[in-house]
């Protein structure tokens, strides 16, 4: 049995040697140092970012100490759910306040700085889900298997999308 090299088709001639240049490229690996070390890519990429974000801390959260946290003046977005707390400044088109007098909040905006377990278990963003800060926490107990499940979901997307800052405590237990 005998094999030939056949270089009468341009497909197997251009895979020929694209082959043998990249056997060459592993075998013979460039050596050549830059003169400069780039600072920057075209369109302006710095190595360098302008400013870091700040570091979050994990804490403990009370519903009062909590609320300040509602994105106003620009400042960051907690909301809690089911006792956890997380970071949700990212998302500020979704939970922050409104710019103009026809958009009050984000779609969610009225969880900034609260407790929204039982408007996330609930898929409700109506003022009425949300308990007052001096009062105790939401114990949930009323809600349905799907409204927990539906709320576990929450949890799990914001576990994945946002940093968890915090965990929601009583007034008086922190």
């Amino acid at each position: 049995m005998t094999y030939t090299l056949d270089f009468g088709t341009p497909v197997n001639t251009a895979l020929l040697i694209y082959i043998l240049y990249s056997v060459q490229q592993i075998v013979f690996p460039s050596t050549s140092t830059p003169k400069t070390i780039p600072s920057e890519f075209k369109h302006g990429y710095s190595w360098m970012p302008k400013e870091h974000p700040p570091t979050v801390l994990f804490k403990t959260y009370t519903p009062k100490t909590l609320e300040p946290f509602n994105g106003k003046d620009g400042g960051r977005i907690l909301l809690a759910i089911n006792g956890i707390v997380f970071d949700v400044t990212a998302g500020r088109n979704f939970y922050g306040p409104g710019t103009s007098a026809c958009l009050v909040n984000g779609m969610y905006g009225n969880f900034a700085g609260r407790d929204a377990s039982r408007g996330m278990a609930k898929q409700s963003f109506e003022l009425e889900m949300l308990t007052a800060v001096d009062q105790p926490l939401d114990k949930l107990q009323d809600l349905q298997p799907d409204e927990i499940e539906n709320m576990k979901g929450w949890i799990e997307h914001f576990s994945n999308k946002y940093i968890i800052c915090g965990k929601l405590v009583e007034n008086d237990a922190a």
